[in-house]
This record gives structure tokens, C-alpha cells and sequence, in this order.
């Protein structure tokens, strides 16, 4: 076909084809959507993911919910939404960088952690508990976008998206490159805002990653970038040099220790995990009520939906709600409480 009587889509395509290396995801080559679609005509499949993510209701909220410090009043910390744009960055950055898809990186990265509770992994834990088959936040945001907004994404997105966490490996390169820099993004992000937080100082950071890494997030990160487009260059494997490897996991492995497993970070954990907990309970009982016929774990997995969709700030507004008491609350409806029901079928 002459390219004057190509789609813009088609001439994307091509330019894939030229451009990208032969290990990276050609948008052409995609294994589809569960449901098909016509091709549009601007746009490649994994431009289309891109912005069906950037678009729903599940990524405005993670505006509002917490990475690592709850409810923060000052407007510097970072939020799930600045740190899932965060990782976007880095990743696009690797992905340019070694010739690979920008697009399905960018769409895997903007919808990683979509299914992130409000508190963060408190909430995930208090909610693995709650769950009789566990939580957890990958597998939710897969079933945020398959099935609670039916985005209906391409399989390599919905591939990247369940398997970015530390103990799964995604089935593309591009996946690949958004599992790295989720951890590159929250250690380096992390670092400053428990600084800001006087948490840590920069003092307290180890001799050794202060020598290998510097103390500045920007070189740090450079170096990290640098490292991982060096030793992956023309590989089908997202690596770092063994010796940044290993400063990298030191570096993670004292953030934990000092920061996310024992810090004044951790001090509300216990009465955000009983806002949840409670909540979950009472809208167990509401449904359990009001759909006598369901049976109890497709009960239970409508107020998880519900719950861990759930902002900071609007769970804590529908604690107030259920269990203060005060004649100035005006209380709101649960509409999408009962929306999640009828979707998941409660008689």
C-alpha cells in the first residue's frame, strides 16, 4: 500500500518497524484484546491503552491515596499518582533509550498500581487478611481494568500490569523495564521524602550507597539509568552490573529496616488497618442484609472492590460517617457500593 493511503496508525506501524529494536513489542504484533476492536485510525493498540488508563475513574483517585505517608498535609510528599508518574518516567526514559515500545511501557506503567488500597500496603495487608483468597494490589488492578471499568486492554498491558511486582516477571521486555523502575522510583523517592518527613537525615544514609549512589536523588537515579542501558543493551533481559545490583538491594534492604518497616512512618499504621477493617465489616453486613440469596465470598469480594477503591481521605470520611456520631454529617449514598453488587451478581 502507498503511504498516502495509509492510516496515520499504519504509518506508526512502519516507523515501529524501523525504529525499534527487534526485541521490543511492534504494536502490530500485539495478541489483541479480549473483546475485538477495530483498529483506530490515529493510534496504535498500545497508544489506546495508554489513554483508556489516563482516562478512568481508578487512576484520578490515586491522586488522592498514599505511598508511604498517610494522609500528608504538606503538598510535597508523594502520593500513588506521583509515584506512578515517576516510574513512567524512568521507564520511558530506559525504553528509549534501548529502542523498545515507549507507548505499551508508558500504558503498563500508568496503570501498575491502580489497584492500590487507601493507606497504601497497610491497607493491602489488613485487606490479604480479610480476603479468603488474599489481596493483593497487582492482581486487583488487573481486575480494575478488566472487569470494574472493562478498559479492555491488549494482553501485553494487562500482562505487564499483573506481573510488575518483585516476585513475578513480566512476558515482554517492556514489562520488564516498568518491574525495575517501580523499585528504582520508590527507593529514590522514598529516600527524600523520609528525609523531609526527619525520619532520616542524609547522615544516617550508609557510607557505602552514599559512595556508590552519591546523596542527590538526580544522580543517583542517572547512575541507576545508566547502569541498567549499559548491561542491557541487545539483551532480552532487564540488567543491572552485578556491583550496582548489589548497592541497589543494600540501599532497599536498609530503607525497610529504617523507614518502611520501623519508623514514625508506621505509628497510624494499626488505626488505618481498623478504618478499614471496620468499614469492611459494616458494608459486609449492609450487603449480606440487602442480598440475603448471595453467598458470602461474592459479598465479600464486592466491598473489597468497593473499599480498596477507597481514597484516604473518602475512606476516612465513610468511617465518620458509620461510627461517629454527630448530627452535622450529611451522609452520602454508597451508589457504587451497590453498583459493584449488581456487577457481581448479588441476589
Amino acid at each position: 500500500m502507498e503511504q498516502k493511503n495509509k492510516t496515520i496508525r499504519e504509518r506508526l506501524e512502519d516507523k515501529e518497524d524501523i525504529i525499534l529494536s527487534e526485541l521490543a513489542s511492534k504494536s502490530r504484533n500485539t495478541k489483541g484484546r479480549k473483546v475485538y476492536e477495530e483498529p483506530c485510525t490515529l493510534r496504535t493498540e498500545y497508544q489506546r491503552d495508554r489513554d483508556r488508563i489516563l482516562h478512568s475513574k481508578a487512576f484520578r483517585r490515586l491522586k488522592h491515596k498514599t505511598q508511604v505517608f498517610f494522609s500528608p498535609y504538606d503538598d510535597h510528599f508523594r502520593t500513588r499518582m506521583t509515584h506512578t508518574l515517576e516510574v513512567s518516567q524512568i521507564a520511558r526514559t530506559i525504553s528509549r533509550a534501548l529502542e523498545l515500545n515507549e507507548d505499551l511501557t508508558e500504558a503498563i506503567a500508568l496503570g501498575h498500581d491502580l489497584g492500590h488500597t487507601p493507606f497504601g500496603h497497610s491497607g493491602e495487608r489488613v485487606l490479604n487478611e480479610l480476603m479468603p483468597d488474599g489481596y493483593k494490589h497487582n492482581e486487583q488492578s488487573v481486575r480494575i481494568v478488566e472487569f470494574i471499568e472493562n478498559l479492555n486492554l491488549t494482553q501485553e498491558t494487562l500482562d505487564g500490569i499483573l506481573n510488575h511486582s518483585y516476585q513475578c516477571m513480566p512476558s515482554t521486555i517492556e514489562g520488564q523495564v516498568v518491574r525495575i523502575s517501580d523499585k528504582i522510583a520508590y527507593i529514590n523517592h522514598d529516600i527524600q521524602d523520609a528525609i523531609r518527613a526527619n525520619i532520616i537525615n542524609t547522615q544516617d544514609i550508609p557510607k557505602e550507597s552514599v559512595e556508590y549512589f552519591s546523596t542527590t536523588n538526580r544522580i543517583r537515579l542517572t547512575k541507576l539509568v545508566n547502569d541498567i542501558v549499559e548491561n542491557s543493551m541487545g539483551k532480552d533481559k532487564i540488567l543491572m552490573s552485578e556491583e550496582c545490583f548489589k548497592q541497589f538491594v543494600k540501599l532497599r534492604e536498609w530503607m525497610f529496616e529504617h523507614v518502611y518497616n520501623n519508623s514514625p512512618a508506621k505509628q497510624a499504621e494499626d488505626k488505618a488497618q481498623n478504618v478499614i477493617k471496620r468499614l469492611f465489616e459494616y458494608y459486609f453486613s449492609e450487603l449480606k442484609t440487602k442480598f440475603p440469596e448471595s453467598n458470602d465470598k461474592n459479598i465479600m469480594q464486592t466491598v473489597c472492590d468497593y473499599v480498596s477503591g477507597m481514597t484516604d481521605r473518602y475512606v476516612l470520611i465513610k468511617f465518620e460517617e458509620n461510627f461517629l456520631p454527630s448530627p452535622l454529617i450529611q451522609k452520602n449514598h454508597d451508589e457504587f457500593l451497590y453498583k459493584l453488587a449488581q456487577m457481581n451478581g448479588l441476589k
